[in-house]
């Protein structure tokens, strides 16, 4: 259910975009808000840097890794990477909209980050884990990054939230056949 929401959103979005790719009536709103101090904004925007994801997506696999849970370490290795590869191929020349001189839904940087987020909450066996890293990701993480790219100018408001829809959607998706491998192994 939640694969499907995340993305009937990523879908839904890109028909409230103007003809020519413009910002919505939301992000207007939002980068109307938005005038301050750009080093704030890349503090608030580092999370979703490349230098930081990646880390946190070898760290996810190690931990995994040295507990011998094979699938859930490799799912956190290529999930997000896989997801990250449909934006950039599929997803963002689909929906075509133009920022500057890239094209902007879905953010990238958004759903690199939210991808190994999610694949390191859905290997999680504890559901406390789970519910944590979704609540921490929801209100300090998510928030924060969407302001510091709204800010610098890099995604309008609709490119973060369709970027981290996408994200779930893929790798909730990515998910259902490693939990169904885990189970058989489980019980054999």
């Amino acid at each position: 259910m939640l694969a499907l929401c995340a993305a009937l959103l990523t879908v839904a979005l890109p028909l409230s975009f103007p003809a020519d790719g413009g910002p919505t009536g939301l992000d207007t709103w939002f980068e109307d808000r938005l005038d301050g101090d750009t080093g704030l904004y890349r503090v608030l925007v580092a999370p979703s840097n490349t230098y930081i994801v990646i880390p946190l997506l070898l760290a996810g696999a190690a931990w995994f890794a040295y507990r011998r849970l094979w699938w859930r370490a490799g799912f956190i290795l290529l999930a997000p990477e896989f997801a990250i590869i449909v934006n950039s191929l599929l997803l963002k020349p689909l929906w075509d909209r133009p920022l500057q001189h890239y094209l902007a839904y879905p953010s990238g940087h958004t759903v690199h980050l939210v991808a190994v987020i999610t694949a390191i909450a859905l290997a999680s066996e504890s559901r406390r884990a789970r519910t944590g890293i979704a609540a921490v990701t929801a209100v300090v993480i998510a928030p924060a990054v969407t302001v510091g790219m709204i800010g610098l100018g890099y995604h309008h408001a609709t490119d973060v939230l369709g970027g981290a829809a996408a994200a779930v959607a893929m790798v909730t998706v990515l998910y259902l056949p490693v939990r169904r491998v885990q189970a058989r192994s489980a019980h054999p």
